[in-house]
């Protein structure tokens, strides 16, 4: 076996410009004063952003915040595209603004899930029927008893990800997909380990929606939360003519190494270097991947959060029951080891949950239900702290010793903004 060369293994870093030269902040910013926060405070959340950006994993970043209802931040830094490490000489440099599309990637199982529960509330299906009750070709192979509820929790059994579901020529032919995935064979029995499903479950959600509905899943968005929440880009893909508007990836940080080359390998079937060409690819772009291609404005995906928040409404706009939320977001899990991630994450039946200690969402957020995504993007909502929160990124770093900065962020929101419920 050839060994590497050491330039192959040093890491990949983004060359970050003067950060006033590169922030655009959004006419949506609000006086923090009025929801019980000082200006310092939210400068303090900003200047964690920064010293981030100032790391070098990151081309662009944006965050999104809404306290009590009102916007108190909404700004981007750096570049949509142009600064990419992968990026040819002479690319244009074109700034990202709180405007800038983002793919929220994994974060994307979050809306996938909260419209599985849509579909329970009209009493259309029930989280707790086989998968199979609507897709009998899914039963075979000892999969007949798998129901919504293990799908949506992780626990279906199915982690690995079929060589179908990353063929970029295949995302336009669902039926062939559907297929690769009714014809696995559980590694674990269902309902009794998780083990993240990074890409499989979010197809077959995608598909009972079909199934249930008629409509394809970007159908079923737009026609219940798209467009009664007045947003114009959230969804799953962009039309071609939007390409542009979308934030480029790049590879960055340490170059992955067993055993965690092994892991990204096994859960989502390619390297990280060729995750990343994918999520740039316009195939991947404009397909349907409920899994993992949801695309909007950090500040739509603060919308999302801020109506399940508000328990299904967004400015006197119901699109869940508030018992629906309740549901959606209720633990299911304790916090055991996932055996694909490899470290301990409570799950709802869709979300990745808080910690009352520390966890993704930051110190003492152990009612906050959110969800990453590839690999470090975040939306959630925290009821103590009256709190939703969008926050993007264009690099994508597996494990660096830089991303203690990414969890500072979190930690000074949750420290910043007090618990207004305990």
């Amino acid at each position: 076996m050839q060994r590497p060369r050491l330039r192959d293994l040093l890491p990949v870093t983004v060359t970050p410009f003067d950060p006033e030269e590169v922030t655009t902040k959004s006419h949506r910013e609000t006086d923090p004063r009025g929801v019980g926060l000082a200006g310092k405070d939210v400068e303090a959340i900003w200047q964690a952003v920064i010293h981030y950006y100032n790391l070098g994993l990151h081309p662009s970043l944006a965050l999104c915040i809404r306290r009590r209802g009102e916007v108190i931040l909404d700004r981007a830094i750096g570049h949509a595209s142009g600064n990419s490490p992968q990026d040819p000489e002479g690319t244009p440099l074109v700034k990202a603004t709180p405007d800038t599309l983002y793919n929220f990637f994994s974060g994307s199982k979050s809306i996938t899930a909260m419209l599985i529960h849509l579909l329970h509330e009209q009493e259309r299906l029930h989280v707790d029927e086989p998968v199979a009750t609507f897709i009998p070709e899914f039963g075979k192979k000892r999969k007949h008893n798998i129901t919504i509820r293990d799908v949506l929790t992780h626990r279906a059994g199915i982690p690995a990800t079929p060589s179908e579901a990353i063929d970029l020529d295949l995302l336009k032919q669902p039926d062939e997909i559907v297929a690769s995935f009714c014809d696995l064979e559980p590694t674990y029995r269902p309902g009794t380990v998780q083990a993240y499903h990074a890409v499989t479950g979010g197809f077959i959600l995608g598909e009972l929606i079909r199934r249930v509905t008629g409509q394809d899943i970007r159908q079923f968005l737009t026609q219940t939360i798209r467009e009664p929440l007045g947003m114009k880009y959230f969804n799953y893909g962009v039309a071609p003519e939007l390409l542009d508007r979308v934030a480029v990836d790049a590879f960055t940080g340490p170059i992955p190494t067993w055993p965690h080359k092994n892991f990204i390998q096994q859960a989502l079937g390619a390297s990280m270097r060729e995750l990343v060409d994918i999520s740039n690819d316009p195939r991947f772009r404009t397909a349907i991947i409920p899994s993992a291609n949801l695309i909007a404005t950090p500040e739509e995906i603060c919308r999302f959060f801020e109506t399940l928040l508000c328990g299904g409404t967004y400015e006197d706009v119901r699109v869940f029951e508030q018992r629906t939320v309740a549901r959606a977001t209720l633990r299911q899990t304790t916090g055991q080891v996932d055996r694909v991630l490899m470290f301990p994450v409570p799950f709802s039946m869709g979300f990745m949950l808080g910690n009352k200690t520390i966890g993704f969402y930051g110190p003492r957020t152990g009612k906050a239900y959110g969800h990453l995504g590839f690999t470090n993007v975040l939306g959630w909502a925290d009821p103590e702290r009256d709190i939703s929160v969008a926050f993007m990124n264009t690099g994508k770093p597996l494990l660096a010793a830089k991303m203690v900065a990414w969890l500072n962020v979190m930690r000074v929101i949750s420290s910043r903004v007090p618990r207004d419920r305990m």
